[in-house]
């Protein structure tokens, strides 16, 4: 089923430059899809570390190498989506990249996203900003100072830009790279309540249920529902309205959305930026594109055609190529590179 044109974002040609999809994967299901498909096999061999935090929780890192050996190289920091990790294809495809550039790369996991839930009576969100920015900081303190940039896909993308909009001039990277962010939460999780949208809703929401299973069973009583309850879900809203908000402060989903989505706090990001959408993504709405009053000098925005959800496949059938492995390391370079 592809999108009918009420369902598509409004492109702008000016803005498409680079990415040209694979001729026969325009769809975008199909986009969206293709990455699990091309990237079966793991790229390289993590290094992983645990990192405990101020509350006695932890995070699961996973480095490109060890960062003993590499501390001196320019870094950058992957934030990934909605119950993704370093297994998520775009996840070690990009970890590999920037390897293969000469930096040092690292996934920090949100709090039980690494295989192992997390201990403590909270989980993590699109607005949860806390855990980024202490390793941000233990990372510099750790590691030294050097050119550090970071990547948010999805639901790390629109923390990401939540983060670069509390640090304001006091920021810790260089520069940042928000990818399928979905910077407007509302609209984003009506979209998904909507025709093939839904399968998508299903998907992510069973990792929601199953993560959250295991959660209670390792750690009873850290959620605010019961395993039973839990099996009766059958949105992200209603996941969010009984877990997501009331461990972390909010009143219900809604205020969850509206205090947390980061396309009104555009505008206070000083880090140089870039921001990519795909006009087809099949979780996002036009509500998502800012206008140029919201984007400040140094934020880019980026609206290419086609693409779907953290696709983005080019090349061709047989030497298919992932657009966002060239884009951002070369988006990236000028400010990773100073010479």
């Amino acid at each position: 089923m592809i999108p009918t044109s009420s369902d598509l974002i409004n492109f702008n040609p000016v803005n498409c430059r680079e990415f040209r999809p694979l001729s026969a994967a325009r769809n975008p299901h199909l986009q969206t899809v293709l990455p699990r498909l091309i990237r079966r096999r793991l790229r390289l061999q993590p290094h992983w570390q645990r990192l405990t935090l101020p509350d006695k929780d932890f995070i699961d890192l996973a480095w490109s190498e060890p960062p003993s050996q590499a501390y001196h190289k320019p870094r950058v920091v992957l934030f990934h989506g909605l119950e993704g990790s370093f297994f998520s294809p775009y996840a070690h495809g990009l970890l590999q990249t920037f390897r293969a550039q000469g930096w040092l790369g690292v996934v920090m996991h949100f709090r039980g996203c690494s295989g192992e839930p997390n201990r403590m009576e909270r989980i993590y969100h699109s607005g949860e900003t806390g855990d980024a920015s202490y390793f941000l900081h233990w990372l510099r303190a750790e590691w030294g100072k050097v050119p550090t940039a970071a990547v948010g896909v999805s639901l790390g993308g629109n923390m990401l830009a939540c983060l670069l909009a509390q640090q304001g001039e006091n920021r810790l990277l260089d520069a940042a790279v928000m990818v399928s962010a979905p910077l407007m939460l509302e609209p984003c999780s009506h979209r998904l309540e909507r025709g093939f949208s839904r399968l998508y809703q299903r998907y992510l929401l069973g990792l929601l249920k199953q993560n959250a299973s295991r959660k209670l069973l390792a750690w009873p009583g850290t959620l605010p529902v019961s395993r039973h309850r839990l099996k009766q879900m059958r949105t992200l809203r209603e996941f969010d309205n009984e877990i997501t908000a009331p461990i972390h402060g909010f009143q219900d989903a809604g205020d969850y959305y509206r205090r947390c989505s980061a396309l009104p706090l555009l505008a206070q990001i000083r880090t140089p930026a870039l921001i990519i959408h795909a006009g087809d993504d099949p979780f996002m709405t036009p509500e998502v594109i800012p206008d140029r009053q919201q984007l400040p000098p140094g934020v880019e925005y980026q609206l290419t055609r086609y693409g779907g959800h953290v696709g983005f496949v080019g090349g061709t059938l047989r030497r298919p190529q992932m657009w966002l492995e060239q884009r951002i390391p070369q988006w990236l370079i000028p400010w990773l590179e100073q010479k």
